[in-house]
């Protein structure tokens, strides 16, 4: 069923009515010349612009494309108030497939497309898109992050991204075991790409066992070649299966904590890099029944967000590596709020992140 413009009305639906909406602002993009199709979602600026990368991705349906923007915009809101940003979340998507229908006439279409929101939304990289895409935008928007040094930006977001998550997994290490060490510790990374990979070197320079899988084989043959003492496994399913399992780290896509893969988990810990991993309302509490410790996603992933936000005020990489590392304290601040309101961690995170934003949002009432 559609409404009036032809857009799907659950769609709509989700955008005014349903626990997943709420947002500001939506904008659905079509450049014909260059075959652009983007929708960008602005879900709230009670803290500030909103801020949040763009995804560039084959969706199988623009309906599918639409609810992905808002669902992670709606994530970026959340992500920023716990990372201490005065930013609030937005999010874009790209719909194609970024080998073979990314343009620089397209990224410039895009680039003026946000421009016309007038700062409202800052743009950075996201799945299929890069630091050089980023360049290309920044020539027709200036409110973009994520470029690379030689063209003013910070460069790679996911080196802040992977050490951000690594104190998120000290962080439940010290609150499950009491020590933040993960020597000695069997750690699962479902993902080795632009984070991943980064998150392997950290965890293996502190004497973790490791054992990987990705979808794509050459990211895997890239670690086993230059560290021959990492394992790797067929698939995903394989990895939340193996046997002695103390931490798994999902850092590919969202969706990967679901009614297939928590009741497998062998891991008494989940921390990782993707966005989304909880697959739906309801599987936080699975976890915590299970007796499976979850560091929520947007409060450890952070660490990319905190770099391109810093780039808007001259980028210092230092300064934002120090604000990386007190993820550590704030998922052990979360852990801490979850056990004092009888709740599982990813719903104390919503809490403290949804009084800051209320009281912003209080603020500019005034």
């Amino acid at each position: 069923m559609t409404d009036v413009t032809g857009a799907p009305a659950d769609v709509l639906h989700t955008l005014f009515h349903s626990d997943q909406g709420g947002h500001e602002q939506v904008v659905l993009c079509q450049d014909r010349k260059t075959g652009l199709k983007a929708v960008i979602a602005l879900h709230s600026t009670a803290l500030g612009p909103a801020l949040g990368g763009t995804r560039f991705y084959p969706y199988a349906s623009e309906q599918e494309a639409v609810a992905d923007a808002l669902n992670l915009a709606r994530g970026m809101s959340y992500k920023n108030a716990m990372a201490g940003l005065d930013h609030g979340g937005g999010k874009a998507v790209i719909i194609g497939d970024p080998e073979r229908d990314k343009s620089e006439e397209l990224l410039l279409a895009y680039g003026r497309f946000v421009a016309s929101l007038g700062g409202r939304y800052v743009t950075a990289c996201d799945v299929g898109t890069y630091v050089a895409d980023m360049d290309v935008v920044a020539r027709e928007c200036r409110w973009t992050t994520g470029r690379s040094p030689e063209n003013g930006g910070a460069g790679d977001s996911s080196v802040l991204t992977a050490f951000g998550v690594y104190q998120g997994m000290r962080a439940s290490a010290r609150h499950l075991w009491g020590d933040p060490s993960l020597r000695g510790r069997r750690v699962g990374v479902a993902g080795v790409g632009k984070v991943g990979h980064h998150l392997v070197e950290h965890l293996l320079r502190e004497g973790a066992e490791v054992l990987i899988t990705d979808v794509r084989q050459e990211a895997v043959e890239r670690i086993t070649a230059a560290h021959p003492a990492v394992g790797a496994v067929a698939d995903t399913e394989a990895l939340v299966r193996t046997d002695g399992l103390d931490v798994y780290a999902p850092c590919a896509l969202g969706g990967a904590l679901n009614d297939d893969s928590v009741p497998a988990l062998t891991a008494r810990v989940v921390c990782g890099a993707a966005n989304n991993q909880l697959a739906h309302p309801g599987v936080e509490k699975d976890l915590a029944d299970r007796g499976i410790l979850y560091a929520p996603d947007y409060v450890v992933n952070a660490g990319g967000v905190i770099q391109v936000a810093d780039e808007l005020h001259g980028f210092d990489f230092e300064r934002c590596r120090a604000k990386a590392a007190r993820i550590y304290d704030t998922t052990l601040a979360i852990f801490a709020r979850a056990k004092e309101d009888g709740i599982p961690p990813a719903a104390a995170a919503d809490r403290i992140a949804e009084q800051r934003m209320h009281e912003a949002a209080t603020q500019l009432a005034l």
